[in-house]
């Protein structure tokens, strides 16, 4: 199952998951102190920064699909994010709002183009199926290790070398990941799809930097004008979504179907994600505002670092759901994908409602433990693997060939539709600036809005259930499985 590409791509997945969780862990102090921005117009950025990049994989996908292939758009990936990371450095060092925000819009393009690219590639390293299911779940947590480095350390560290020495720190190591990514190059384009192994003209070199050039723009002006930002994000977003149902319509119907999953696949993914966006935004502010104290009174956390708590789970979790779901496989025991959603919302249910209980029977103090966030993380790690890993899996698992990259590239569109609405829905618990954070407010104003959160998740676990079955009857229907990319699993399991 392992071998030295998949291993090496893993780290270099690593590599990423530290470049870019140590700016995002930071990123929201930046702008409330260096910069001066609101608690409303900070958790807008931040939730944009987690959501704009997995937008423009639409773009990526393209790229990859039809002008570079997946190598070259993965290899580029990198250099634009150590790019980005070095103007966030000019930034931070010359407290400029241009400047960072230019930086945070070329790394949010280069997650764009990475991410449609890296998943084809990664799979192509495995000699089955079921091999890169399981493997990719095993993915998820090698990159939230470097995920979980950067959010715990990274608020300790810049208060020694500041935001500009941490954002250098960010730079290197994508430089690393490029370089591991060059180092196997010639394995890998031996693994690669044919487009990979032919030259890129000089017509679509130009093509992809003209249309580069263009999207890195209209991203800065996302991150310049949010309010026009958001609706940019909703109109790209439900115009991918409408372009692949337009693609479903032209289908033979076998192929429509595989189709018509990906998209309640995607809707579902939507409804998580939102939940998912919660953390970098409304999540984090309030950790910040009300948690205090050292975890289980010996190690020092960071408010903001309560987001490592994140990625630690899912370093445990990602191997852990792999043994039991193959364990469960092994006694005959199927779980279709959307079933495992199911899940991933009853764990997102319990999570929400135990911060729903902390905000709300918070003491005169304000303070909330740090165990209370290690424990809402736990549950919410274990579903943002099932969904991270998962669904992903499904998705290239029926989905045609042809529109590979652009089919896995509708999940990342999925999660920056739901992060621009989570942002959105978080602002509703900011406060002005300068404003002292009473109990009144935590058990009203946070009270409130992850109460209504709570009660949502649990009617999203019936949803999830009964898009099960009408996926399983779906791909039932489809009863010719030499046709297309079919899931042999999604055929054979018994649905529970």
């Amino acid at each position: 199952m392992w071998n030295r590409l998949n291993k090496s791509m893993m780290i270099c997945q690593m590599m990423f998951g530290m470049s870019f969780y140590g700016v995002m862990a930071i990123l929201t102090r930046f702008f409330l102190e260096d910069l001066g921005y609101s608690e409303a117009d900070t958790m807008m950025v931040v939730g944009a920064f987690s959501a704009i990049g997995p937008l423009f994989a639409i773009a990526g996908g393209f790229i990859t699909d039809r002008f570079l292939g997946a190598y070259r758009s993965l290899t580029l990936s990198f250099i634009c994010f150590a790019s980005g990371y070095a103007m966030l450095v000019l930034g931070a060092s010359l407290v400029n709002v241009p400047l960072s925000l230019a930086g945070i819009a070329l790394a949010s393009y280069a997650r764009g183009l990475m991410f449609p690219s890296y998943s084809p590639l990664f799979k192509r390293t495995f000699a089955t199926e079921e091999a890169f299911e399981n493997g990719y779940a095993v993915n998820y947590s090698i990159n939230n290790i470097g995920a979980f480095i950067s959010q715990y350390m990274f608020p300790l560290v810049v208060l020694v070398i500041g935001f500009h020495g941490s954002y250098l720190l960010c730079a290197l190591m994508a430089v690393l990941a490029l370089v591991l990514m060059l180092l196997t190059r010639k394995s890998l384009i031996h693994i690669s799809p044919d487009i990979d192994k032919r030259p890129v003209s000089a017509k679509n070199w130009l093509l992809f930097a003209v249309s580069s050039v263009a999207m890195i723009g209209l991203v800065f002006f996302m991150f310049s004008n949010m309010d026009i930002g958001k609706n940019i994000v909703y109109a790209i977003g439900l115009g991918a979504i409408g372009y692949f149902v337009s693609l479903m319509i032209k289908a033979e119907r076998k192929e429509s179907l595989r189709m018509g999953t990906i998209l309640i696949m995607v809707v579902l993914t939507i409804a998580f994600f939102v939940y998912y966006g919660q953390m970098m935004t409304s999540m984090t502010l309030v950790s910040i505002n009300t948690m205090r104290g050292d975890l289980f009174g010996i190690l020092p956390i960071a408010p903001e670092a309560s987001m490592a708590m994140n990625p630690m789970w899912c370093m445990v979790g990602g191997p852990l759901l792999a043994f039991v779901f193959s364990s469960l496989e092994k006694r005959n025991i199927h779980f279709s994908t959307a079933t495992k959603v199911g899940f991933a919302f009853i764990m997102t249910a319990i999570a929400f409602g135990i911060l729903t209980l902390a905000v709300m029977t918070i003491g005169e103090d304000v303070i909330i433990r740090p165990e209370v966030f290690l424990a809402i993380h736990f549950f919410q790690a274990l579903a943002e693997v099932i969904v991270g890993s998962m669904v992903v899996a499904f998705i290239l698992s029926v989905t045609p060939k042809h529109i590979e990259a652009f089919s896995v590239s509708l999940f990342s569109v999925a999660t920056a539709l739901s992060g621009v609405v989570g942002a959105v829905f978080s602002t509703s618990i900011a406060v002005e600036k300068g404003q002292a954070i009473t109990q009144d407010i935590v058990q009203n104003l946070y009270g409130d809005y992850f109460g209504m959160l709570t009660l949502m998740a649990v009617v999203m676990v019936a949803v999830a259930f009964a898009a099960s079955k009408l996926i399983e009857k779906m791909l039932a229907d489809d009863d010719d499985p030499s046709e297309g990319c079919q899931q042999k699993d999604e055929l054979t399991e018994v649905q529970i």
